[in-house]
């Protein structure tokens, strides 16, 4: 189980507002079964299958260039724990609970 931030900017295009484009890669995520998803202000943090996590923020990826960006800048962050499973709650929880 990985648990990864992507975000995804398009450049090249006719206004500064990016939802549109937010929006639609978030279609790719709805589309995808295997993983849970949580969009942020400043990005989307999913979680899964590292192997399925990465095939959907590919196809995000292309999302922009479909959409007539001219470039794309996509930056991943990755958190792939293999000692146990870890979830975007439990992460969130064990912050909480140190409070």
């Amino acid at each position: 189980m990985a648990i990864v931030e992507v975000t995804i900017v398009p450049l090249g295009t006719k206004s500064t507002s990016l939802s549109k484009y937010v929006a639609d890669c978030h279609k790719v995520l709805q589309s995808e079964k295997k993983i849970k998803y949580q969009l942020t202000p400043m990005g989307t943090i999913i979680e899964g299958d590292l192997d399925v996590i990465l095939q959907a923020i590919r196809k995000m990826h292309e999302v922009p260039f479909k959409k007539g960006a001219f470039r794309v800048s996509t930056t991943i962050r990755i958190d792939d724990r293999r000692d146990k499973v870890s979830t975007m709650k439990d992460k969130v929880d064990s912050v909480i609970n140190k409070f």
